[in-house]
């Protein structure tokens, strides 16, 4: 078998597309193959399994690790978790539809829900040391709360980005979040 040159990332953007339009289940990997302009067997070349295809697609999703030093405002938690998920907003924009499919198929296939799963976890780790580096006096009474609950926040937002814009909403809530902070440090 001949492989073409970017044939492998021509059959992910061609799959991407279509699951994202009909769905995996929906999508045979002949209609894959048509879209990406190569031979079926080309797929299989690549993709042992039509869900192999998934498993490549989550690997497509922008890095999960911010470096808190790129973000961190000393001694101002909320201007670090703006400035924390501006970078993760823009990393979405790049990914809006395959972070939607994929959240979309993490119902029927496990491996996508633990990859998202772990990914979520990684994100809570992030927020975590930015809200620890980011506070003049050290780690504040529940931090890793708060990390999970903004993470949850932010992986909502972004799982129904295409649906809605609402950059107030998350404006109220990371001032929240900081207040709350704060006031669990001197609690």
């Amino acid at each position: 078998m001949t492989v073409e040159p970017g044939a492998r990332e021509r059959i992910l953007g061609a799959a991407e597309e279509l699951f994202a339009a009909a769905g995996f289940d929906a999508t045979p990997t002949s209609r894959i193959a048509e879209r990406a302009g190569v031979p079926k067997g080309l797929v299989h070349y690549y993709f042992t399994r039509k869900r192999d295809l998934l498993a490549a697609l989550v690997e497509r999703l922008p890095a999960d690790h911010v470096d808190p030093a790129s973000v961190v405002v000393p001694g101002d938690v909320a201007a670090s978790l703006h400035r924390l998920v501006d970078v993760l907003d823009r990393d979405l924009d790049a990914s809006a539809v395959l972070s939607h499919l994929l959240w979309r198929e993490a119902d029927t296939h496990p491996a996508v829900l633990d990859e998202l799963q772990a990914r979520f976890e990684r994100l809570a780790a992030s927020i975590r040391a930015v809200i620890e580096a980011a506070r003049p006096d050290g780690p504040a009474a529940d931090v890793d709360s708060a990390a999970h609950l903004l993470a949850s926040a932010v992986s909502y937002r972004h799982s129904v980005s295409r649906h809605t814009d609402d950059q107030q909403a998350m404006h109220r809530e990371l001032r929240f979040l900081a207040d709350a902070l704060a006031a669990g440090a001197g609690a």
